[in-house]
């Protein structure tokens, strides 16, 4: 039973953190274009890259599209990992590997109201 609330607490905050995230690159906030920017990203791309985030945060929700939601939002921060070892930026890795961790910690506790 406590398991199920610690995950349950751990999706809420991924979820959180991904329409957030999400969100901020469909609005094109300025932080957002200066970092996808130098990698080669315009609006059109951050947008599409955004509406992709708020997708699979919100598909993390649901038991049926529980690990697709969770791996197309590991997919995209492993994108912002490579991104970050091309520059050779150690330092945006470390940020965003509990991230990546988070992700994968709660698909392997799996859905709490999975039958």
């Amino acid at each position: 039973m406590i398991v199920k609330v610690i995950n349950s607490i751990l999706i809420l905050t991924a979820v959180f953190m991904g329409f957030k995230q999400g969100t901020a690159m469909i609005s094109g906030k300025p932080e957002m274009m200066a970092m996808f920017g130098k990698w080669g990203f315009d609006k059109t791309g951050l947008m599409i890259n955004g509406a992709v985030t708020v997708i699979a945060s919100v598909m993390i929700l649901f038991p049926k599209t529980f690990v697709w939601g969770n791996f197309l939002m590991a997919a995209g921060i492993l994108l912002i990992i490579c991104f970050h070892l091309m520059q050779r930026d150690l330092k945006g890795v470390v940020i965003e590997l509990p991230f990546l961790c988070l992700n994968l910690l709660i698909i392997y506790l799996q859905h709490p109201l999975k039958s």
